[in-house]
């Protein structure tokens, strides 16, 4: 299936969502207890949202863009983030909405390419009805 937008969210930027941050990384193998190492408390709306009235989430349907981004992930998504070759970014196709990975080629060329490899690129032509909507930021994922 290929990679589409389900649903469109704002973030409540009044909201603070002050969480612990702990001092040490977290080691993958053996665990150590954590109580110690708290260094203080983050807020995601100030560390996730570059531009909180411009940013906006969205829900990833499909695989397009899987490994990398799972169907049924959340997706931060900054309307003023300058974007450039390479960046992943959301795309509206006419009235279609989609995540890709944004390629300018040295020719002028704009491709849109999915990480799975199933999918071949969609080549942007001069005249198609085709916008930037914003770059994505980060991806939250459900395990």
């Amino acid at each position: 299936m290929e990679c589409s937008v389900t649903k469109i969210y704002q973030p409540l930027h009044a909201r603070k969502l002050f969480r612990p941050l702990i001092l040490n990384r977290v080691a993958a193998g053996f665990p150590a207890p954590a109580d110690d190492y708290i260094e203080g408390r983050i807020d995601l709306n100030r560390d996730l949202l570059r531009h909180p009235l411009a940013t906006f989430y969205l829900r990833v349907t499909g695989d397009s863009m899987e490994p990398l981004i799972q169907s049924g992930a959340l997706v931060i998504v900054d309307r003023m983030a300058e974007t450039c070759d390479k960046n992943i970014i959301v795309a509206r196709l006419g009235n279609e909405l989609c995540i890709k990975r944004l390629r300018i080629l040295d020719s002028g060329e704009i491709l849109l390419c999915s990480e799975n490899p199933k999918y071949q690129p969609i080549i942007i032509q001069l005249d198609e009805d085709f916008e930037i909507w914003g770059k994505v930021l980060h991806a939250i994922h459900t395990f």
